[in-house]
């Protein structure tokens, strides 16, 4: 692999053998393995885990045992669709609404998995390998790393060299590559792609224009929901908090406990929509000033395939019904599953800020603006 990725690759295969063996002797291994092989004595479980000596064989006897265990356990209802947009032969980046930390794109590998497709590259940032364990997992699960949190002199250096690995990856590798539309997750309802993402695309694309530069990486916009929202509460305290004037900053840990959250807490019916590729001739807008505008309808393309994708579900239609105080959508929802949502909802507004119309606005947003961006597609 080219040297200078060495910083953010994915672990290569020599890589592997010694990162099990850390794996299998790290302290938390116990409790890892209760969770992910219960029916396995943990001596049993961590000798199969130190004798992994590819990626295949880690996504194949850890990784996907993980993900049927998630969605065993936490998952009512998981379904997908658009597996006929992919050519096993193709290399795609996949570019998804986020609104879990490593659902989103786990789940996308388990839908490959199953499907004898070959999985993606994962974008993982930096701020998430805080620990050993961590990084062994991630980078022996085809993560590579994000630099998050650079100031302004290196943010370029960083787009750049970001840039450059993804189309390598997509290009010479023949790897696809999964990224999130924005930096960080979506916490209020709207999944909107950062143009700023789409420039980063583009900024590897050497003498290529930029829609050849982004034709090339062969973009699927991938589309998923939750019935119930990841972190839901913790999203609607941070938006809170940030409506009010007072910065927000995360607590030590804080993304460890979002991890667990979503791994661990019910999320009812979730559905992953692989949309169809962006085409070349999509590309060629009419009328643009310059390349900023560009960008610009890049994502709001990006962002009409996800919308478009989104599977409605009954949470959705309840909160947009209690947002605007009418019952446009009773029809989408049962009574009893109108009382599950309200205890949610009553556990929102139980936190601890005292304006409870902004708690509501917010909580209510959550799962309201789906629905909003759905119809705003189906009016074009």
């Amino acid at each position: 692999m080219n040297h200078q990725f060495e910083d953010l690759r994915p672990y290569v295969q020599e890589e592997i053998a010694p990162a099990m063996k850390r794996i299998a002797g790290n302290e938390y291994f116990e409790k890892m393995a209760a969770f992910v092989f219960p029916e396995k004595d943990v001596e049993e479980a961590r000798k199969m885990v130190a004798a992994i000596t590819t990626t295949h064989e880690f996504q194949e006897k850890v990784m996907a045992v993980l993900n049927e265990r998630i969605i065993k356990n936490s998952i009512r209802r998981f379904t997908y669709d658009g597996l006929t947009h992919l050519d096993p032969s193709e290399s795609y980046l996949f570019v998804s609404n986020h609104r879990d930390i490593v659902l989103d794109s786990s789940l996308l590998q388990q839908i490959l998995y199953k499907n004898g497709l070959r999985t993606t590259e994962i974008t993982f940032g930096s701020n998430l390998m805080s620990s050993q364990l961590i990084i062994d997992i991630g980078k022996s699960n085809k993560m590579f790393t994000v630099v998050r949190g650079a100031g302004m002199k290196d943010f370029y250096r960083h787009s750049l060299l970001l840039s450059e690995y993804i189309r390598y990856a997509i290009t010479d590798r023949r790897e696809s590559v999964w990224i999130a539309q924005r930096n960080g997750r979506t916490k209020d309802g709207n999944d909107a792609t950062d143009q700023g993402i789409v420039k980063m695309f583009v900024m590897s694309g050497g003498k290529k224009t930029a829609a050849e530069a982004i034709d090339e990486l062969n973009i699927v916009p991938l589309s998923i929901s939750y019935q119930i929202e990841p972190c839901d509460l913790f999203k609607t305290k941070e938006l809170y908090l940030k409506q009010t004037g007072v910065k927000y900053e995360k607590q030590p840990g804080e993304d460890f406990i979002s991890i667990l959250s979503g791994i661990l807490e019910p999320k009812g019916d979730v559905n992953i929509s692989i949309c169809r590729p962006l085409r070349r001739e999509e590309l060629d807008f009419p009328g643009l000033s310059n390349q900023n505008d560009f960008f610009k309808n890049v994502a709001m393309l990006i962002d009409r395939r996800i919308h478009d994708g989104y599977r409605l579900n009954c949470n959705n239609y309840i909160a947009h019904d209690l947002r605007s105080g009418t019952a446009l959508y009773a029809s989408r929802y049962t009574e009893q599953e109108k009382q599950a949502f309200m205890q949610r909802y009553h556990a929102a507004l139980n936190l601890p800020p005292e304006n409870k119309d902004l708690l509501k606005s917010i909580f209510l947003g959550i799962y309201a603006n789906p629905v909003d961006n759905s119809a705003s597609i189906a009016r074009r």
